[in-house]
């Protein structure tokens, strides 16, 4: 069961990264018909629906090492499962976004300085915000968002509802937080990106790793000093047992 819960999280970041990503790349400015800034917030947030129904039972759902980390410091998840985890969650974005610019390389005048959904501060943020407004929008956006899961799925929560609220948790981070930074709170949809744009990308990669990870671990950590807990320790985003 353990490798399957591997491979599970990396389908699962696959899909987040590739259909969050894709429709921002592909769909989000297309002539006429364009999604916008809400279609791809709730691009990414059905992402997440759709695998946690998809995957929960398997792995938890965590698709980002914030989540991963912010569950373990939540104590609902154990440390030794968190680095095969995210190293699962890193392969799966990357192949993402290797399927995703062989798709959007096929239309004429594609070009990766348009950005290829990658997230950045200063000149390569959507709404040009500093290194400082990025980074507090990126901690606090990933400490709402694992407060959110950490409710959503406690024991005593309304069973089975979890996967609809945090997906539409992640869609109104998108819906805050896109002009800021493009949106990470997670730091392997961040990575597939990044290794494809090269450049500022990477150069700027650091801040969307060291900021979700210690919102995650701040969401983590204040539910669980919050929240009565239920007894034993579960795996992932599925209610506990």
């Amino acid at each position: 069961m353990g490798t399957k819960k591997y491979v599970a999280e990396a389908i699962g970041t696959f899909w987040l990264t590739f259909a969050g990503c894709g429709s921002a790349v592909i769909a989000a400015g297309f002539p006429n018909v364009g999604i916008g800034l809400l279609g791809v917030s709730l691009a990414f947030g059905l992402s997440v629906v759709t695998m946690a129904y998809a995957i929960g039972h398997v792995s938890g759902c965590h698709l980002n090492p914030a989540v991963t980390i912010g569950l373990a410091a939540g104590g609902r998840f154990p440390g030794g499962q968190v680095v095969p985890y995210i190293v699962s969650q890193v392969v799966g974005a990357i192949a993402a976004a290797a399927v995703l610019y062989a798709i959007a390389r096929g239309a004429p005048g594609f070009s990766l300085s348009g950005g290829f959904a990658a997230n950045g501060f200063g000149e390569h943020s959507p709404g040009k915000y500093d290194l400082v407004s990025a980074f507090l929008c990126e901690v606090v956006m990933t400490m709402m968002f694992l407060f959110i899961i950490m409710g959503s799925t406690h024991g005593k929560a309304p069973s089975g509802f979890a996967p609809l609220a945090i997906g539409l948790a992640l869609c109104l981070i998108h819906l805050v937080s896109i002009p800021v930074t493009n949106t990470s709170v997670n730091p392997a949809r961040s990575t597939g990106p990044a290794l494809f744009v090269g450049g500022w990308a990477l150069g700027q990669l650091w801040l969307f790793w060291v900021a979700p990870l210690i919102g995650g671990a701040l969401g983590g950590m204040i539910y669980r000093w919050l929240s009565e807990e239920p007894h034993g320790v579960v795996t992932g985003t599925a209610p506990a047992a």
